[in-house]
């Protein structure tokens, strides 16, 4: 582990976050990361299709897999069909939408903390009204053409193109961002850019995943200056996933000709969370990502194809396979969803309040412990009852994204070879292919694997989160960290972790 350094530029002392060891297990886990990540996306989206079931009819009998009836069953047709023009063109005008709102419409400007450097970075935050406006567009399509409107059918056609290219984008900013890292004159640029304490290793493939810039920005024409981190943090992938969601739900509308409670449900819950970070779009000055990250694959992957495309996979799921969950059900999932939103808001108003304003009415009267950097932590209140009480709010959410689609899984059969059986009352026939239709059968409980498969990602995500905030905040406060952690022992959930 490298040693703090300090460094002189015109008479001040400027110091330096100590360069930490690697993370994510070194060199093998970003490679594994970065180039199995995006082998997952596309398991998910094959073995859980539109063709076959959910999962694949073959996976269901191991012992007799036959790989050509696999390929049939996933639509696999080489590796040209990964990728199509209109996929392609369609994903980049989708970004360049996003750009131009991004430049052009209303902004408010913002100060982000103080670097190591001592410079300050100004954003542009307007996604709140970006997706206002996309939303709006995406409305009036849908009022005009309902769920034949060509934006829900060039999703449902071109979705593997869609994700390919998200996928190329992303490794196109890591490599760009890391290639141009080289261009900062460490440790003091006169332009404020700064490298990542974690992403100066020397080893390319951990640096190029880790981020090796901590905030790169590139100046575009007519566009002007874009902090590549802050803008893919929430906008082409958290607003694409909400109009996912949207397409699955137009999707199900065109197979049976209704929308069930289910779909509803959960993407109501995923845009709450969604809007309100889009909303609160400021706050992410405060994140790990933008202080502490640098941005590279980990990031670039994470925000423009994880969060799309794996958060989804539920809506994806019930577009096929309608789940109705009746009054009670409804009642029991926005509870779980209330009860994480509330937690989740409620500690992150917190703790901003008590950052910007410790005066406030709402947080002055909170214990804390002052440290020697002359920071502030919090005793009491939600921040004395867990150190990283927020996660847990996050993972309730996960629950409510999950839930609807019950016991899932799925096989879609046509009804001249497979006869429906009078025990078969769970079948759902598909208005849009003759004969064809989708029933549990012996798929069912099986779906579960990519349907659930967020919640328990979630839950190893927050852990891992956790953790680093944990070795984040015992090297900047030393002792102190081991006080604080005296009298808040939780770390998560009370009195378990």
């Amino acid at each position: 582990m490298a040693t703090k350094e300090k460094s002189r530029t015109n008479g001040k002392v400027v110091k330096h976050e100590e360069e930490h060891g690697y993370e994510f297990l070194g060199p093998p886990g970003a490679f594994i990361i970065s180039f199995g990540l995006p082998i997952l996306v596309y398991v998910f989206t094959f073995l859980c299709n539109d063709i076959s079931g959910c999962p694949a009819p073959s996976l269901l009998s191991p012992s007799t897999l036959d790989w050509n009836q696999l390929k049939k069953e996933v639509g696999w047709t080489g590796f040209g069909s990964l990728l199509n023009w209109q996929g392609f063109v369609g994903t980049l005008s989708y970004y360049l939408l996003s750009l131009t709102l991004y430049a052009f419409l209303p902004a408010e400007e913002v100060q982000g903390v103080q670097l190591k450097t001592g410079s300050r970075l100004k954003y542009r935050f307007n996604a709140w009204h970006s997706a206002l406006f996309i939303l709006t567009l995406l409305f009036a399509g849908t009022v005009t053409q309902g769920a034949e409107f060509p934006v829900w059918t060039f999703i449902n056609d071109n979705y593997i193109s869609i994700v390919t290219t998200n996928i190329l984008i992303s490794y196109f900013l890591a490599t760009f961002s890391y290639v141009r890292s080289f261009s900062v004159q460490h440790p003091k640029d006169p332009n404020g850019r700064e490298l990542a304490a974690g992403g100066r290793t020397g080893n390319l493939l951990y640096d190029w995943f880790i981020g090796r810039e901590l905030n790169p920005r590139v100046t575009l024409p007519i566009f002007g200056e874009v902090d590549i981190k802050a803008w893919c943090e929430l906008r082409p992938g958290m607003l694409g996933w909400i109009i996912m969601d949207l397409a699955f739900i137009m999707k199900q509308y065109r197979n049976y000709g209704r929308v069930t409670d289910s779909i509803i449900l959960i993407t109501i819950a995923q845009s709450v969370y969604t809007l309100d970070s889009l909303y609160m779009e400021p706050a992410i000055l405060t994140t790990m990502d933008i202080i502490q990250d640098g941005f590279g694959m980990m990031l670039s992957f994470g925000d423009l194809v994880w969060v799309p495309f794996t958060y989804s996979i539920q809506t994806r799921y019930l577009s096929m396979y309608p789940v109705d969950l009746g009054i009670q059900g409804v009642l029991a999932v926005l509870a779980v969803q209330g009860l994480g939103y509330y937690i989740f808001r409620a500690t992150n108003n917190e703790k901003n309040r008590f950052r910007t304003n410790p005066e406030d009415p709402r947080v002055s009267h909170l214990k804390y412990i002052e440290t020697a950097s002359g920071s502030r932590l919090l005793t009491s209140g939600w921040w004395g009852v867990a150190r990283h009480i927020n996660y847990l709010g996050d993972w309730f959410m996960s629950w409510s994204y999950v839930l609807p689609t019950a016991m899932s899984g799925y096989v879609i059969r046509n009804a001249a070879t497979h006869p429906i059986t009078a025990a078969q009352s769970d079948a759902r026939f598909l208005q849009n292919s003759y004969g064809t239709y989708v029933v549990p059968a012996e798929a069912k409980g099986w779906g579960m694997i990519f349907t659930y498969f967020f919640m328990v990602y979630f839950a190893v995500l927050l852990v891992h989160r956790e953790r680093r905030d944990e070795e984040k905040c015992r090297r900047k406060y030393g002792k102190d960290w081991d006080t604080y952690c005296q009298h808040v022992p939780y770390r998560i959930i009370p009195y378990v972790y």
